[in-house]
């Protein structure tokens, strides 16, 4: 059950679901740290309309001393400072309290990758005829055949697969429509799946929902795949390969993009594959896929060592 906030604060998430198309995810998580601040404020006995700078960064402090890690830590500055920004905005408050708090510093983590060959290894392991292995292997080869998001892939609909032409349509964060290319492996694969053996046995007599008759991907009940139902699907399909420790959706989103720049691929490319907003996120891929460059030039290199010798 969502936790209760006030009207000023519920007014800001209403906002952020409404005009900026802020993710359910995202949502509940501002939610969840909006309550926390709430919470503090009243056994404070602050009103949060009538706070400092000073009394948000005790607030802050007091996530510090609970052990919040920084991305933790980030997240709520990040929730609070849109808060009051959107009250400055709306007239509520005259000044903004947050303006010169700054967030945490996070380290900016490589992604993992997985090995090509591990890859495809995984792939080439859903081999099965029924309907759950056509499902699950076009769920893998689209996954990394276009570096798309989980929530991306399973919020798929029969429409977004335009024609023969090799692009795919998908919804990013922020409902932001973007066109990818797929290739002729996950092509074929979504092809089977949608063939006479795969999908059209696992839809039900009477679609409960519209959105579910729409969806590519179907779980056994005939409704519309879920994320947690596709992570677990390719939880499973890596288990039975050695991979489960490090298989994820998003691990295979890296692994597009890390691939992709291993074999030349121009940098705005990948961004604009990926969907990101940034280029300084895509670079992380570039410098990944430059310590695979040296890791394989280290190994197969005769001279590669200070010695020389192999």
């Amino acid at each position: 059950m969502s936790e209760p906030l006030s009207a000023p604060a519920e007014e800001y998430l209403s906002w952020l679901a409404v005009e900026k198309g802020r993710s359910r995810n995202t949502l509940v998580a501002y939610r969840r740290d909006l309550a926390t601040f709430e919470r503090w404020a009243a056994e404070e006995g602050l009103d949060p309309g009538s706070l400092g700078p000073g009394e948000i960064e005790r607030y802050l402090a007091a996530l510090r001393t609970q052990g919040r890690n920084p991305s933790s830590l980030a997240r709520a500055t990040t929730a609070l400072r849109g808060l009051y920004r959107f009250w400055v905005g709306e007239g509520l408050l005259a000044s903004d309290p947050t303006a010169d708090v700054r967030s945490p510093t996070l380290p900016r983590r490589l992604p993992k990758a997985l090995e090509e060959s591990q890859v495809i290894g995984l792939l080439d392991s859903v081999d099965g005829t029924e309907p759950v292995d056509l499902r699950d292997r076009a769920l893998l080869e689209v996954l990394y055949g276009t570096g798309a998001r989980i929530s991306e892939v399973v919020g798929l609909s029969l429409l977004d697969l335009t024609g023969d032409d090799g692009l795919l349509r998908v919804f990013g964060k922020g409902a932001k429509e973007r066109v990818v290319p797929i290739g002729g492996p996950a092509r074929m694969a979504l092809d089977r799946w949608l063939g006479p053996l795969g999908r059209p046995r696992m839809e039900p007599r009477r679609f409960a929902r519209r959105s579910d008759a729409e969806a590519v991907f179907l779980n056994v009940r005939g409704a519309r795949l879920s994320r947690q139902g596709a992570w677990a699907a390719i939880q499973g399909r890596a288990e039975r390969v050695g991979l489960g420790d490090v298989v994820s959706p998003h691990v295979l989103r890296h692994s597009c993009a890390s691939h992709m720049l291993a074999h030349g691929a121009d940098i705005r490319v990948v961004q604009e594959v990926l969907g990101h907003v940034s280029i300084a996120t895509t670079q992380l891929y570039t410098r990944l896929s430059q310590d695979h460059l040296r890791a394989a030039y280290a190994s197969a290199h005769p001279r590669a060592t200070a010695s020389g010798r192999r």
